[in-house]
């Protein structure tokens, strides 16, 4: 049943239910409830309470419950927090009508609708731009505890910058013998100055707040320069296949000849070359070349390179002269410091003449029935001396005979022991009987085989081997027996 609380005149009477306030109280006792035993029974309805004693003082209202309005005013705590008493006043009364756990607290009274904020008490601190060469660098690590800076005179942009700010105190966050970072502190609310425990609380938190901004700052450098690697890489692979296009899609078709090339950098891009140039007058210009050093650098002057030789050939068709012009337009804007090798080779396929220039680069070999031969011409380098001359020589392949042009990455290869592979093996391995992809295979195996399984590759490796068919003999025999008929058959 509801609690009834009466009036003194008999007239008035009033029953109220309420539900558990949120947070555990309510602010009336609720239906049903047992009056608590230090709590009065209530006087019947239309019973008059017995008056106060004259002179006698009402008891106190507990702390944070309003005043009664008046001798029948009923006084609730609705907003009493969780965990208070809730107090009745009755005719004068006090009356405890429910207790829970803890005591009863101040409240402040709140308005309906209004949420009140507590301000913040934390700031921003300021913009700071620390230099490494800044003189307060220097104090703070020889100081490694909290400094006031309000009468610390240096000539520092960041001392003058926190002082502007308003900053009072500074702790420096040191890891490793690095200043990592700072803590800021204004003055104090209470316009006290810091204390010495203050000062040692700060120092303890600096030190436990320095690695751990420390590792921060590391696993952001880390993701940075992955997100960099990341994107450098998807660079390289972007030249890689601009490169690419520049090889040779195809190899030429010659009658009675076997054309086999390879080229694999030793990083993702490159600066050897190779290139068949097809002349105007039917002959073919191999072209083979190396720029100083590796990776993007060489690969750039090495399309320039490319570009250039593939104008000239056509043109001026000699090998000595492309060489001589391709020299002059290096010589103009090459980076200091590097240079190009190369071999150019015009073969006729029919008669298996070559005239050869060479500008420094890699004796090829050429193995025949008497052995294995060397192309040899003197030559500068391309791009570093304008007005060179380049020689000009020339072979006759017979059929049978392979000869390989290579680039110093195969020569020039190491062994664990730093032992270099050398073109002793290399006129060797032509020298060994095979032609085309199986001479290729072949200096491939024995270089892996030399320079062990753990190898890291150190320069671009350029191979194309040129065979004449060994059938040639047998046309060239055919040739000759049908103009010997025709003479016999005329005479």
């Amino acid at each position: 049943m509801a609690r009834q609380v009466g009036s003194t005149s008999g007239t008035a009477s009033a029953a109220r239910q309420t539900k558990e306030a949120p947070g555990g109280a309510s602010g009336v006792a609720e239906a049903g409830w047992p009056a608590p035993p230090d709590t009065a029974p209530p006087a019947p309805a239309g019973a008059a309470s017995p008056p106060a004693p004259a002179g006698a003082a009402s008891p106190p209202a507990p702390a944070g419950a309003a005043s009664p309005a008046g001798p029948n005013a009923v006084t609730t705590a609705e907003a009493a927090p969780a965990g208070s008493e809730v107090v009745e006043a009755i005719s004068g009364e006090v009356v405890k009508t429910s207790r829970r756990r803890g005591w009863l607290r101040r409240a402040p009274a709140v308005t309906a609708g209004v949420v009140q904020v507590a301000p913040s008490v934390v700031a921003a601190g300021p913009e700071l731009d620390l230099a490494s060469n800044d003189p307060l660098v220097g104090y703070l690590l020889s100081a490694a505890s909290a400094v006031d800076i309000t009468t610390l005179q240096l000539q520092s942009p960041a001392l003058r910058a926190l002082q502007e700010a308003g900053v009072v105190l500074v702790v420096p966050l040191i890891s490793s013998g690095s200043l990592v970072g700072l803590l800021s502190l204004g003055p104090r609310r209470s316009e006290r100055g810091y204390s010495t425990d203050d000062m040692r609380l700060l120092n303890s938190l600096a030190g436990y707040a320095a690695p751990a901004m420390r590792v921060g700052q590391l696993v952001r450098q880390q993701q940075a320069e992955a997100r960099q690697r990341e994107r450098i890489e998807q660079e390289l692979k972007i030249a890689q296949i601009i490169q690419q296009q520049f090889l040779p899609k195809e190899l030429p078709d010659l009658p009675s000849w076997h054309v086999a090339a390879f080229y694999r950098p030793a990083r993702t891009v490159g600066g050897d070359f190779y290139d068949f140039i097809p002349l105007p007058d039917g002959r073919v210009m191999f072209v083979v070349g190396d720029v100083t050093d590796k990776g993007i650098p060489a690969a750039l002057v090495m399309a320039s390179t490319h570009a250039l030789l593939r104008d000239a050939g056509p043109r001026l068709i000699s090998p000595g002269a492309v060489l001589g012009h391709v020299n002059e337009m290096l010589c103009v804007d090459i980076p200091a410091h590097m240079f190009v090798t190369c071999l150019a080779l015009v073969l006729d396929p029919v008669s298996g003449e070559v005239v050869f220039a060479n500008a420094g680069h890699d004796v090829p070999y050429v193995r025949t029935q008497a052995g294995v031969a060397e192309l040899r011409a003197r030559g500068m380098p391309l791009g570093l001396m304008p007005g060179m001359n380049y020689e000009e020589m020339t072979f006759q392949f017979e059929p049978g005979d392979c000869a390989l042009l290579h680039s110093d990455g195969l020569a020039e290869a190491h062994a664990p022991d730093r032992e270099m592979f050398g073109f002793p093996r290399v006129s060797a391995l032509v020298g060994k009987g095979p032609s085309g992809e199986a001479l290729i295979d072949l200096c491939l195996t024995e270089l892996g085989n030399f320079t062990g399984p753990n190898h890291e590759q150190e320069d671009d490796i350029t191979l194309v081997s040129l065979q004449r068919s060994p059938s040639a003999w047998h046309q060239g025999d055919q040739a000759r027996l049908g103009i010997q008929g025709d003479q016999g058959g005329t005479s």
